[in-house]
């Protein structure tokens, strides 16, 4: 209980902040790109493309070669989170000397090891949830991997014997859910340079967060790859 009695105020009410507009913005841009066009429900169309095509297709070689493809990025980030938390911790090691340095840096306001050492844990916080997002990323591709190859020959498809859409549909439901995985994984990253921030001020690590969730808005809502994206009209029925 002691870093309750130590943490000034203005440091709890910016790490709230922080916290607020992490899980706020991850909530807000899921309900906002129900009622208009966003990178995710854009992308999730191409999702069910992909596997309507993947069932009609034979063989599945080259679908269960870009399932391959879209799990390395996941298992690149989680065996980056894996080294940025020893890093970190390793930084705890030698919490008197970075706090010095820290200290050095203009405008950075200056704090004692311990809290220095607090505000290191939640960098390590953040960086433990993105390694089991993208750890449950990957785990949920190795299922549209099972998914992929246990749909029915195209012929039972044709015949009836099997509903193509219902088989798809369930396969890119499956996709969208590692994709979220991964998003909310990539967020945390995001996030975790705000938090960075915080080793100078708090008010430093607010103006970062609001920086991050004006950057993720726009790429998310008002992007490039969401205008070219968005210019394909294909029905899904």
């Amino acid at each position: 209980m002691k870093i309750f009695a130590l943490l000034p105020w203005i440091d709890w009410l910016a790490l709230v902040a922080f916290l607020a507009l992490w899980v706020g913005y991850g909530r807000f841009s899921r309900e906002l790109g129900k009622r208009r066009p966003s990178l995710a429900s854009t992308t999730d169309r191409y999702r069910v493309y992909w596997m309507r095509e993947a069932a009609a297709r034979d063989p599945r070689m080259l679908d269960g070669l870009i399932n391959q493809a879209l799990s390395q990025t996941p298992s690149f980030f989680s065996s980056t989170s894996i080294l940025v938390i020893g890093g970190l911790f390793a930084l705890l090691g030698t919490a008197d000397k970075a706090t010095e340095i820290v200290s050095e840096i203009p405008f950075a306001q200056a704090t004692s090891s311990f809290i220095f050492e607090f505000k290191v844990l939640v960098l390590i916080g953040i960086f433990v949830f993105a390694f089991f997002r993208f750890s449950w990323c990957m785990r949920q591709y190795t299922i549209v991997a099972l998914v992929i190859g246990a749909m029915p020959p195209p012929g039972d498809f044709v015949s009836g014997k099997f509903d193509l859409r219902t088989y798809a549909d369930r396969a890119a439901e499956m996709v969208k859910a590692a994709a979220e995985s991964f998003h909310d994984g990539l967020r945390a990253y995001y996030f975790s340079f705000a938090a960075m921030a915080w080793f100078l001020s708090p008010l430093a690590m607010l103006v970062a967060s609001l920086v991050v969730v004006v950057v993720l808005y726009g790429r998310e809502f008002h992007g490039d790859v969401l205008k070219i994206l968005g210019e394909d009209k294909k029905p899904l029925a």
